[in-house]
């Protein structure tokens, strides 16, 4: 099954519920332009709507960049208002990722700069292909980051070193955002999508439901005014009440695989 889309690719395989995005702009690296957020906003609104949509996987076309930034050329021509509408609608798209019951791993195959790296940071899991860089050098254009880079960053790397790669405009390769647990894993580009392709595969097999309330529970210990752990018990309570949860139990107590609905 497949949507068409100018800027982006909307695949999805039904056998195994995986879609994948792929955003679509080679001759530009893939850049951000405001129609191409747009365009990812719907196709996430669309595939959390689809019952067969289970995960997502998101990266970029060829193999030098999954995106390599914002459309400069359309940001140069923005006024100081129209800007912040920018920031506003691309913080509402990697939002709308960031808290997908469904879960979310980007594919990360080459640069990831400025608003890629902002894109990646929305994913809950990241992979890099060997040849992956990362960074957001926003501030070489006398900009900062504006699609959530400045509060998703520090949390992965923390405060430091992430004020040090925005400040400086540094870029990390793939080993070393592994080692700063920027990324979760790295693997040679020719199988990153395969990889990757495992990894989701692998959640879900287990109960759809419970991993939406593992990714609201994660989230609510990062959002402001929000308690994680009063958020995670009610969790815990809705959980009981799935049939997830049910047939989870008596699969367990009768030592065969659980076969979940996601109910």
């Amino acid at each position: 099954m497949a949507a068409a889309y100018d800027n982006l690719l909307y695949a999805l395989d039904a056998a195994t519920g995986i879609l994948t995005l792929t955003v679509n702009r080679p001759a530009k690296l893939n850049a951000l332009s405001g129609a191409t957020i747009g365009e990812l906003h719907d196709a996430t609104r669309r595939a959390l709507a689809d019952a067969a949509v289970r995960g997502i996987l998101l990266t970029g076309s060829g193999e030098k960049a999954f995106v390599a930034g914002a459309d400069i050329a359309e940001l140069a021509a923005l006024t100081a208002e129209q800007a912040q509408g920018a920031s506003a609608r691309g913080q509402a798209a990697f939002a709308l990722l960031e808290n997908s019951p469904k879960p979310v791993v980007a594919a990360v195959n080459g640069f990831a700069l400025g608003g890629g790296c902002e894109l990646a940071l929305a994913c809950h899991l990241r992979v890099a292909s060997d040849n992956a860089r990362f960074g957001l050098p926003e501030v070489s254009l006398g900009l900062l980051p504006g699609y959530g880079g400045t509060q998703r960053l520090p949390r992965l790397v923390g405060r430091g070193k992430a004020l040090e790669l925005m400040l400086t405009t540094d870029q990390v390769k793939a080993d070393e955002a592994l080692r700063l647990g920027l990324v979760n894993h790295v693997v040679p580009q020719a199988e990153l999508l395969g990889f990757c392709r495992q990894l989701l595969g692998k959640m879900l097999r287990q109960g759809p439901a419970a991993l939406g309330l593992v990714i609201e529970s994660v989230n609510a210990g990062y959002a402001p005014g929000q308690d994680g752990y009063a958020v995670e018990a009610a969790a815990f309570g809705r959980a009981f009440q799935t049939a997830d949860f049910k047939e989870g139990t008596r699969a367990f107590v009768e030592k065969r695989p659980a076969v979940f609905t996601g109910k």
